[in-house]
């Protein structure tokens, strides 16, 4: 990722003065969710969606579960945003368990719901550890994933880019070269998996670039407040957890609003160093929880826009 003169002034305006003193608020974020699996939960997922939603996210993504689990609860909330919101809609879509046929089927019940946008994934086993098995009829690969809905309607793609590598790659020219391979089949930009050093994501955008890669790279921002929670999800995306985050959150266990705080101090003074560097899309991992993303927003001088954009009871 190259640096210009803006961001090595906007670097030293960072040591100089307070670190979030007057942002000028030109970030633009987007947020990921997951389908909920009770009434609680779903009660929660737009309670968090109706408290982000002022921020005007350029997109809102919903998850899908490994092997297709959760594809009607996916398909159900992604098809409520795109009806009764303002915010674009972006569906997860997995070669897990599925022909081509059933993903066709899928995307275009998208399509026909306003959905535009999805986010092209080749998908995890259903048990964590076992070897990615393609349907028989299926797609092999995200890239094979992207093609078939290209070809499906003109959809907006994202797709996964893996800054520590992906964990069955076997090196990080092979990981690259694969992502190369889904942008040059129809994606228009890749999303990272979470991170906890700046530096990280940095150097993934200048090994893209070298490699020919000039599509955008969005980093994924993971508020961590449970370690052990994010070392479980760490070990299926190959990112690292540094020794000291560990060593931050030891003794908080009884301290709810204590292990908040600090979560919010990590992740906001990370992308605080991203925009300093340049970066000015970021993408939140929200747990279907507000609190966290929306202060980190509010940091880097996002204000809400107004009520239109939320969902209609």
């Amino acid at each position: 990722m190259s640096v210009s003169l803006t961001s090595l002034n906007e670097a030293r305006r960072a040591l100089d003065a307070p670190l979030f003193a007057d942002l000028a608020g030109d970030a633009q974020v987007s947020f990921e969710f997951f389908p909920p699996k009770t009434d609680r939960m779903e009660a929660q997922l737009w309670e968090s969606f109706d408290a982000l939603a002022p921020l005007a996210p350029r997109f809102v993504s919903v998850t899908y579960g490994a092997g297709g689990s959760t594809r009607e609860r996916t398909h159900a909330t992604v098809a409520r945003i795109a009806a009764e919101s303002d915010i674009p809609a972006a569906a997860h879509l997995t070669c897990v368990a599925a022909s081509k046929a059933e993903i066709a089927e899928v995307a275009q019940s998208y399509w026909e719901a306003g959905v535009r946008h999805i986010v092209a994934l080749r998908g995890d086993p259903p048990e964590l550890g076992q070897a990615f098995v393609p349907h028989p009829e299926g797609y092999a690969s995200a890239a094979e994933l992207v093609a078939g809905l290209r070809r499906i309607a003109p959809f907006e793609i994202s797709v996964a880019a893996y800054p520590e590598t992906h964990p069955n790659a076997p090196s990080l020219a092979a990981d690259l070269d694969n992502l190369k391979r889904k942008l040059d089949a129809g994606a228009s930009r890749a999303i990272t998996q979470f991170f906890f050093s700046p530096e990280v994501f940095f150097r993934f955008c200048d090994a893209a670039a070298a490699a020919g890669i000039s599509a955008e790279i969005v980093p994924g921002i993971l508020p961590v407040t449970n370690v052990a929670q994010a070392r479980k999800f760490a070990l299926s995306c190959g990112a690292t957890i540094p020794d000291w985050m560990d060593r931050l959150f030891e003794g908080l266990d009884d301290h709810p609003a204590a292990r908040q705080l600090i979560a919010a101090t990590v992740s906001a003074e990370m992308c605080r160093r991203l925009y300093a560097g340049g970066v000015r899309h970021f993408h939140f991992y929200t747990l279907n929880r507000a609190e966290l993303s929306y202060a980190i927003c509010h940091l880097l001088g996002l204000r809400p826009q107004g009520d239109s954009a939320h969902v209609r009871p």
